[in-house]
């Protein structure tokens, strides 16, 4: 897939219980808020694991990632349906035979309301 500027790529994932108590071993983030329903039997989602849309977008682009910025806007429960949305900013051939990148993106949830926005940069091998 070629990309350029301008390109907008989605990608949309509901986080289960299992997701996050996955997480919670692998990143070590035990927030009583992660480990313990609300009155809804819900679990707040771990902020980084949210972040897991844009950095999958990236990674299926083959994107080596140099800089990440995340700005985390209301929480994710378990059962949300997340849609990512990432828009190539910058896509240009390097001297080096790289190309750098540069892009934003915003997630939001299935109320329409956002959760999550922000930018990468980094360059394709």
């Amino acid at each position: 897939m070629s990309l350029k500027v301008g390109d907008i790529i989605t990608f949309e994932r509901t986080f289960t219980m299992e997701d996050v108590q996955m997480f919670t071993k692998i990143s070590g983030d035990e927030g009583i808020h992660h480990m313990t329903p609300d009155a809804q039997g819900r679990l707040v989602i771990q902020g980084l694991l949210t972040a897991t849309l844009p950095t999958k977008i990236g990674g299926d682009n083959n994107v080596l990632a140099r800089e990440m910025n995340f700005e985390f806007l209301i929480p994710v429960f378990t059962g949300d349906n997340i849609v990512c949305e990432v828009t190539i900013e910058k896509y240009e051939m390097q001297e080096n035979n790289r190309i750098s990148i540069v892009a934003s993106f915003v997630c939001t949830n299935q109320n329409e309301k956002q959760v999550l926005i922000g930018n990468f940069s980094g360059v394709i091998l």
